[in-house]
């Protein structure tokens, strides 16, 4: 396929956190690969720090739920974003929003492509019986699809991340200037089935309090930052950033990290932006549903015993939690989760 002169595609993907982070290892892959190719995300304005970074990707900040909500609203964010700049339309989200958008794109002829997000597959391995057990594609992979149907085919090597970013004087006050490697901790996530039950969280903290690390708990809204004050009240070589810092300063902070323990969620994602071992916790989701945070090994990803609870994973998003399985991350032992860690900063 022959390639436009001056290409510009337009990415569309408006949530959630950790599906725009992943979109980021992609957009580098494809930026470096073609060099004369221009780049616009549309998204959340909450989510620019992502792209800043970036060479020949630019952000629009669409507020979906105000200025540019329903169709109206969305056809005025198609007039705003001046689709006569683009040579192609990449749906990287695939929901009702984004295709609305796109089809205003298409009315004027635009060559366009959609991710495809496997809901067939992943029907049949979140299935409580005659499940469908085996790994499915990532999503990674997926948004690579999209930009090869556009005729910009991409190889991803894992060596598609950010660099560190200058952290604040203020986030240095905060944190704390001993020369101790930095743990990062997000033990909370969107859907009760997939957070670490927080006594056992608890178990966690005591252990690794006595090693020479600075942990840096995160998480957001208002009995999150209660609960994780808590916990650094408790420790000493606790520290939480909750509600302290922008979303910018914490992304700067998280690139400085030496390890990320994080639930199947965003922060996760954000660590792995900049190469940072991350180790991710699973309760009622699976790795095999393709959201594990870009470039980790397998043996970084905590999972409950499926023996126990054989339903797992139960639904794409952790939101359903059949009868007894609340209990399912309880079969991921405190010790398990500091043993893995303590080889990571070994």
């Amino acid at each position: 396929m022959t390639v436009a002169q001056n290409p510009h595609i337009l990415c569309i993907r408006l949530s959630a956190m950790g599906d725009v982070a992943m979109t980021v290892p992609v957009l580098i892959a494809l930026t470096r690969t073609y060099p004369n190719l221009e780049v616009t995300v549309v998204s959340r304005p909450f989510f620019l720090p992502f792209f800043e970074p970036l060479e020949r990707v630019h952000f629009f900040g669409a507020d979906v739920k105000g200025t540019y909500k329903g169709a109206v609203g969305l056809y005025r964010l198609y007039k705003d974003l001046e689709p006569s700049r683009f040579t192609a339309i990449a749906d990287l989200h695939n929901v009702i929003r984004s295709n609305v958008l796109r089809s205003f794109f298409r009315l004027r002829g635009s060559k366009s492509a959609q991710i495809d997000k496997g809901r067939a597959e992943k029907k049949a391995l979140t299935r409580e019986h005659n499940k469908d057990f085996r790994p499915l594609k990532s999503t990674h992979a997926r948004y690579a699809e999209v930009f090869e149907k556009l005729g910009y085919p991409v190889q991803l090597t894992g060596n598609e991340l950010l660099a560190k970013q200058p952290i604040t004087d203020s986030i240095r006050a905060h944190v704390g200037h001993e020369p101790q490697k930095w743990l990062g901790i997000a033990p909370f996530a969107a859907h009760a089935g997939k957070h670490y039950p927080l006594e056992l969280m608890d178990a966690v903290l005591a252990q690794l309090n006595k090693e020479p690390y600075k942990i840096i708990l995160f998480g957001g809204g208002a009995e999150e930052t209660q609960t994780l004050q808590s916990f650094a009240d408790k420790y000493p070589n606790c520290v939480s950033v909750a509600g302290r810092f922008s979303f910018a300063e914490e992304l700067a902070l998280i690139s400085h990290l030496d390890a990320m323990l994080a639930m199947d969620s965003g922060n996760g994602h954000l660590a792995a932006l900049f190469g940072i071992p991350v180790v991710t916790m699973w309760g009622v989701t699976h790795p095999y549903l393709g959201f594990t945070p870009y470039g980790q090994p397998e043996e970084n990803q905590l999972l409950s015993d499926r023996k126990q609870f054989p339903a797992i994973p139960t639904s794409v998003y952790g939101n359903k939690v059949p009868a007894d399985y609340e209990k399912a991350m309880y079969s991921i032992k405190p010790q398990q989760v500091v043993d893995r860690i303590k080889t990571i900063l070994a």
